[in-house]
C-alpha cells in the first residue's frame, strides 16, 4: 500500500511545486484535483487544467512524475452531477468528461466525483436520476479506459438546508446505486471519516463492499462532546454552515478517533493494496501553506506505522 494525498488542500501550489515537495517528503502518489477555473467551491484546486489538456501536456506531466518517482492515483472533481439548475449540471458534467479525457491521456484509471442530489426530488427519484446521468458518465469513462469512483460524503446542507447534497453516504444508498448502474467500472473512493460520525461501522464496510473499493481516503473525525450537548445530531440550526455541524469535525489521521491500524489491516485482508490518500480538511492545520504541509506530514507519520 502507498501513501499519498489529494492536492485540493494546496490550491496555491503549482503541479511542479507539489510534485517536488511530495517526493522530498516521501509521499508515493498524488490524487490530482482538477476543478475548472470558474469553480468557487472550497476544498478545490486545479493543478491540472483539464479544459486545455492535450497530448503534449500529457507527455510533460508523465515525465515530471517519472522524474520524481511518483504516481497519480486518480483525479478528483467533486461537484453535484444532478444539480437542479440544469445549466450548472451541464457545466459540471461537461467538465467531468474533460477530466476523464485527461485521465485517459495520462493512463490514469480512476476519476473521483460525487453523485450529487436534487432537493426537488424524493430520495428514490434521486437514485433514479443518478442512474440516468451517472450511467452515461460511467459509459463515457469505460470507452476511455477509465473507472468512476464516488466518495461517500453526505455534503449535508450543501444544496438545501436539512438535506444531504450527495446521495452516496451509506451502504443502503451504495447498494441502490450499484443496482442502478451495474458496472465493474463504477465503485467507491472510500472515506471512513464520514462513516464514523454517521455511526456506521467502517470496518464492516470494507468486508461488505471490498469488490467496489477502488481507492481509499485517509481522513479522520472527532466527536465534539460540547457540540453534541448543545446542538444534537442535527447540528447547528440558527446559523448553520454547510457540512460543519458543530458536533464533529474532520481531523488528520491519528488526531481523531478512527483506528487506522485496524482499518488498514481490514483493507489488506480483503484485497485492497493500492493507495491511501490523505484528504486534508482539518481546521486545526489550515490557514497557510506551511500549516497544511505540517498537517499532511502529521497524517503521513501516523499512517506509516501501519502501511507495509
Amino acid at each position: 500500500m502507498k501513501l499519498g494525498f489529494l492536492t485540493a488542500c494546496l490550491p496555491q501550489l503549482s503541479l511542479e511545486e507539489l510534485v517536488t515537495w511530495a517526493s522530498e517528503k516521501g509521499f508515493q502518489s498524488l490524487e490530482l484535483a482538477a476543478w475548472p477555473v470558474e469553480s468557487d467551491r472550497d476544498y478545490q484546486a486545479r493543478q491540472i487544467d483539464a479544459d486545455n489538456f492535450d497530448k503534449d501536456e500529457a507527455k510533460r506531466v508523465k515525465e515530471l512524475f517519472k522524474k520524481y518517482e511518483l504516481e497519480i492515483s486518480g483525479f478528483g472533481y467533486y461537484e453535484n452531477n444532478i444539480h437542479p439548475d440544469l445549466k450548472k449540471r451541464e457545466f459540471f458534467l461537461n467538465h467531468l468528461k474533460k477530466v476523464i479525457n485527461t485521465a485517459s491521456l495520462l493512463d490514469v484509471e480512476l476519476v473521483g466525483t460525487f453523485v450529487g442530489a436534487n432537493p426537488d426530488l424524493s430520495p428514490a427519484e434521486n437514485i433514479n436520476e443518478i442512474g440516468k446521468v451517472l450511467g452515461e458518465i460511467v459509459k463515457y469513462a469505460e470507452d476511455a479506459g477509465v473507472k468512476i469512483m464516488i466518495e461517500n460524503c453526505p455534503m449535508e446542507n450543501w444544496i438545501k438546508f436539512g438535506l444531504p447534497g450527495n446521495y452516496a453516504f451509506s451502504p443502503e444508498l451504495w447498494e441502490a446505486l450499484f443496482n442502478e448502474i451495474p458496472s465493474d467500472n463504477f465503485g467507491l473512493n472510500l472515506d471512513p471519516s464520514h462513516l464514523y460520525w454517521l455511526g456506521i461501522d467502517y470496518l464492516q464496510i470494507v468486508e461488505d463492499f471490498s469488490s467496489k473499493i477502488f481507492h481509499a481516503h485517509a481522513k479522520d473525525a472527532e466527536i465534539l462532546v460540547d457540540g453534541v450537548n448543545r446542538f444534537g445530531i442535527f447540528g447547528e440550526q440558527v446559523d448553520p454552515t454547510p457540512w460543519k455541524s458543530g458536533w464533529w469535525r474532520y481531523r488528520m489521521p491519528g488526531t481523531g478517533e478512527i483506528d487506522w491500524g485496524k482499518f488498514i489491516q481490514k483493507l489488506q485482508e480483503f484485497g485492497y493494496d493500492y493507495v491511501l490518500s490523505i484528504e486534508h480538511e482539518d481546521p486545526v492545520w489550515e490557514g497557510s501553506v506551511e500549516k497544511v504541509k505540517k498537517g499532511l506530514r502529521l497524517g503521513q507519520k501516523h499512517l506509516r506505522q501501519f502501511v507495509i
